[in-house]
C-alpha cells in the first residue's frame, strides 16, 4: 500500500496553540492576555465563547500525550502562554506557569516525542497590551526578555524553538482589520506592529541563541498563501508572478533578503519606525522556516482571483489547492538557494464532523491531507529541503474568532465531556507515521 516514501527521519507531527486549548485560564497566577480581553467584546466571537476552558489540556496533557504517542507521533509543536510564564508580561517569573511547562516536555520526551516549542503564538500579556503591545518598539525587548526567561527552563531539553507564529495574522489581523486580538482597525498601528514583530524576531533569535546551547536550533514561522495562475496561459503565469503577496513581502522577503519591497513600503506609507541596522538584524540566519499553508489564490490576468472550477471547499471556505502547498515550498527553497531547512508547521482543513458508530469518519480531511503529503513529497523530489511535516491540529479547539465552530483536529473533543475520539485521520496519518511515506487510505483500522 506504500507509495512515495519520505526521507529517512522525516519529523511527522502536529500542532496546537496555548489559547486554543490549555483552559485554566485563571488558575496558578496566569495574568490575562489580549485574547482573554477580546472575547469579553459583543460580537467578536461567532459563538460568544472564549479560551478559558478550551480542552482542559492544563489538567489533561497526560492523557493526551498517550493520545500522540498512540498515532505514533515523532514531533509536537505547542506554544507558551507568555502571560502563565510572567503574568505582568515582565519582571516576577511564575514558577507555577514555568513547572506545566516542565511536565508537558518531560512527558512528551518520555514517550519519545520531540517538543517544538513556539514562544508566541498570538496571547500576548494585557499589560504589555496596556503599554503599546505591539506597536512600541520596547515590544521587541519584552519579548526577547521573555524568550530568555523561558530557553534557561526549559533549553537543556528542548532544542527546536520558534520565536513567533504567523506575525502577519498578528500584525493585519489584530491592528487593522480588527478580527482578533486586541481588535483594533488602525492601518499604521498595523504597519507599526508589523515591522516590530520582526525585530521581536531578530532579538528573540539572539536571545534564544545566547540562553540554549549548541544544539539549539531556531526559526520562525511564517503564513502563506500562495498565488497560482488560473491556466498555463504566459499571461495568467505573470499575472500570478506579479500579484502583491503582502504575506510574503511583508515578512518573508526582509527575512531572507533584508529590505521590504517597493510595495511593501508605499503600504506601509511611513507608518512603521524602520532604523538603520533594523533590517540587517532581521535578516540574520534562521535554523529553519515554519510554512503555515492551507489553500492558494487563483490569479487570471483578465479576471484576477477566480474560484470558479474549485471542486472542493473546507468548512472554512478555503478551496483545497495542495499545488499551493507544492508552490511555496519551492519558492522558499529558491529564495534560500537550498542553504535553510524548511517545515510544514501548519497544514490541515476543517470540516463538518459526526460522530457515527462512535466513530468520526472523516474522509474529505483523509482526503485533504493525502493530497497535501503528496504535494511535499513532490517538492522534496524536486530538491526541497523539508525535514518535517506538522498537521494543524492535534484536536479540535478553539478557533479564534470562529469560537467552537470550526473543526480542524485530528481527534474529535466533546466539549460538554472533554472525551477524545481519535478520527480516521488521525488513524491514517498514524499509518502514514508507521509507513513514512505517502500512502492510499485503508479504511483506517483501529
Amino acid at each position: 500500500m506504500s507509495t512515495h516514501p519520505f526521507p529517512p527521519g522525516f519529523l511527522w507531527g502536529t500542532a496546537t496553540s496555548s489559547y486554543q486549548i490549555e483552559g485554566a485560564a485563571n488558575e496558578d497566577n496566569r495574568g490575562r492576555s489580549i485574547w482573554d480581553d477580546f472575547c469579553r467584546y459583543k460580537d467578536a466571537i461567532t459563538d460568544g465563547s472564549d479560551g478559558s476552558v478550551a480542552c482542559d489540556h492544563y489538567h489533561r496533557y497526560r492523557d493526551d500525550v498517550a493520545l500522540m504517542k498512540q498515532l505514533g507521533l515523532k514531533a509536537y509543536r505547542f506554544s507558551i502562554a507568555w502571560p502563565r510564564i510572567l503574568p505582568e508580561g515582565r519582571g516576577a517569573v511564575n514558577p507555577k506557569g514555568v513547572a506545566f511547562y516542565d511536565r508537558l516536555v518531560d512527558a512528551l520526551l518520555t514517550a519519545g516525542i520531540r517538543p517544538f516549542v513556539t514562544l508566541y503564538h498570538w496571547d500576548l500579556p494585557s499589560a504589555l497590551n496596556a503599554q503599546g503591545g505591539w506597536t512600541t518598539r520596547d515590544s521587541a525587548g519584552w519579548f526577547a526578555d521573555y524568550a530568555s526567561v523561558v530557553v534557561r527552563a526549559l533549553g537543556d531539553r528542548v532544542k527546536d524553538w520558534i520565536t513567533l507564529n504567523e506575525p502577519w495574522c498578528s500584525a493585519y489581523l489584530g491592528y487593522e482589520f480588527g478580527m482578533h486580538a486586541p481588535g483594533y482597525q488602525d492601518k499604521a498601528l498595523a504597519a507599526r506592529a508589523a515591522h516590530n514583530l520582526l525585530l521581536a524576531h531578530a532579538l528573540g533569535l539572539q536571545a534564544i541563541r545566547a540562553a540554549g546551547d549548541a544544539e539549539t536550533r531556531v526559526g520562525i514561522t511564517l503564513n502563506f498563501e500562495p498565488r497560482l495562475p488560473a491556466t498555463d496561459s504566459d499571461e495568467d503565469r505573470q499575472a500570478a508572478e506579479q500579484d502583491f503577496d503582502w504575506q510574503y513581502e511583508g515578512f518573508a522577503e526582509p527575512i531572507l533578503t533584508g529590505a521590504y519591497s517597493q510595495r511593501m513600503l508605499d503600504r506601509m506609507a511611513g507608518a512603521a519606525d524602520i532604523r538603520a541596522g533594523d533590517l540587517a538584524m532581521i535578516a540574520a540566519r534562521n535554523d529553519f522556516i515554519g510554512i503555515n499553508c492551507y489553500t492558494a489564490t487563483r490569479i487570471s490576468a483578465k479576471r484576477g482571483v477566480v474560484y470558479d472550477d474549485d471542486p472542493e471547499f473546507t468548512r472554512m471556505g478555503w478551496a483545497v489547492r495542495p499545488e499551493g502547498l507544492y508552490a511555496i515550498l519551492m519558492k522558499l527553497h529558491r529564495a534560500t538557494r537550498g542553504r535553510t531547512p524548511l517545515y510544514i508547521t501548519e497544514n490541515g482543513a476543517s470540516f463538518d464532523d459526526q460522530i457515527t458508530d462512535g466513530r468520526v469518519h472523516d474522509e474529505r480531511r483523509v482526503a485533504y491531507l493525502r493530497a497535501h503529503f503528496a504535494a511535499a513529497h513532490r517538492a522534496i523530489q524536486d530538491g526541497a529541503d523539508l525535514r518535517g511535516f506538522f498537521v494543524w491540529s492535534l484536536m479540535d479547539n478553539f478557533e479564534w474568532s470562529f469560537g467552537y465552530q470550526q473543526f480542524f483536529g485530528i481527534v474529535h473533543v466533546d466539549y460538554a465531556t472533554q472525551k477524545r475520539t481519535i478520527k480516521d485521520s488521525g488513524y491514517y496519518l498514524r499509518d502514514v507515521i508507521a509507513a513514512n511515506a505517502v500512502i492510499e487510505p485503508s479504511g483506517s483500522a483501529m
